[in-house]
């Protein structure tokens, strides 16, 4: 049997967070939303300034993707807690686990404690040669 729960404290009405009964609690990430609203999508975002200078490393990009993912959703007229969806795309996997910590404290300061359904794919290569990661991002507002 499906339970949905509310999203965590803070977070905008209107989005619901789809946890099954009996699985176990995700850690930083939710197994799946469900949202009544306005939908803003972002392309693959990913960890430079505006003038295109990436920044220097795994965690200060992943960083920066996500003050870019936050500044497109406030063009929209979204905020973090708005988000259902996020896919990283991330071009050494073992750069990712071995920086969990530091990541997980770079998400808090970003985006708060909304955690939405997330999924994380090991690419190839990204289009920009200096790209370390791209994240694509879904948010619903509630009408």
């Amino acid at each position: 049997m499906s339970t949905m729960r509310k999203p965590e404290a803070g977070a905008t009405s209107g989005l619901q967070v789809l946890q099954p009964g009996g699985w176990p609690q995700p850690k930083g990430y939710s197994n799946g939303m469900m949202a009544e609203g306005r939908l803003v999508v972002t392309g693959g975002v990913v960890g430079w300034d505006v003038a295109c200078r990436f920044a220097d490393g795994f965690v200060a990009q992943v960083r920066l993707a996500l003050e870019n993912i936050v500044a497109i959703l406030a063009e929209g007229g979204a905020e973090p807690q708005h988000l259902v969806r996020l896919t990283w795309y991330v071009v050494d996997m073992d750069e990712y686990v071995s920086n969990l910590k530091a990541l997980g404290k770079v998400y808090r300061e970003v985006i708060g404690t909304h955690y939405p359904s997330m999924a994380l794919v090991q690419v190839v290569r990204l289009v920009e040669p200096s790209a370390r990661l791209e994240i694509e991002a879904t948010a619903v507002v509630p009408r």
